[in-house]
This record gives C-alpha cells, structure tokens and sequence, in this order.
C-alpha cells in the first residue's frame, strides 16, 4: 500500500512568523537584561536606574540596553568607584556575559513559538 502525503510550503507566511519571532524574542531577552543590569547599577539617588531603557529595531534586528545619565559610561567603566553592596561597575557587560545563555534561550523559545504557529 502507498501513502501519499501533500506538502505546502509557504515559504513568505514562514519568514513573517520567524522574524515575528526574532523580534519578539530580542524584545523579551533585552528586557531580561535591562532587569538583570538594573540589580547591579550603581545607586545614590536611583537617577541612573530610572534611566535604562531596552530598544529593539525591528528592521536589522538588533537590540540595545542604554543607561542615559551624564555619567552612565564612566560609573560603568570606573573600576576604582566605589558602591553599595550588590552595586558594581560592569553593571551591564557582567550580567550580558552571566547571562548569554538565558537569552539565547529566550529568543530560540519565540523562534521555535513562531514556527508552530
């Protein structure tokens, strides 16, 4: 006996749900890490906390987390400061390392979501 099995492929409905996907995943990973950076930054007055934002531009697909005071670049960078317990410099480019895996994860579960679909 023979089976026969019929395959569609919509190969343009497949790249909107994928990149669909991708965005929501760099949104939920940047959002993630905006989080995971906001328990180490510096704080005095909470200005600096207040002030990160995470971005996703949908069209190249890539993600940002910006810390927009005067001084975020040089509270990041100082490594001689000194801060409260929990507080720390590399307050965004410690938890990106700490967490790679976490947001690989993150936005391989949208992905693998959107095919579903």
């Amino acid at each position: 006996m023979t089976q026969r099995t019929r395959l569609r492929w919509n190969g343009q409905a497949a790249l909107r749900g994928t990149r669909a996907g991708a965005v929501r995943g760099l949104r939920l990973a940047a959002e993630h890490l905006l989080a995971e950076s906001r328990k180490r930054v510096p704080i005095e007055e909470a200005t600096l906390e207040r002030s990160g934002v995470a971005t996703v531009d949908e069209s190249s697909l890539d993600a940002a987390i910006a810390y927009d005071t005067p001084y975020a670049v040089r509270q990041h960078e100082e490594l001689n400061y000194r801060h409260d317990a929990g507080r720390t410099a590399k307050y965004l480019e410690g938890p990106l390392t700490e967490q790679a895996p976490a947001v690989a994860a993150i936005i391989a579960a949208q992905l693998r979501r959107s095919l579903r679909g």
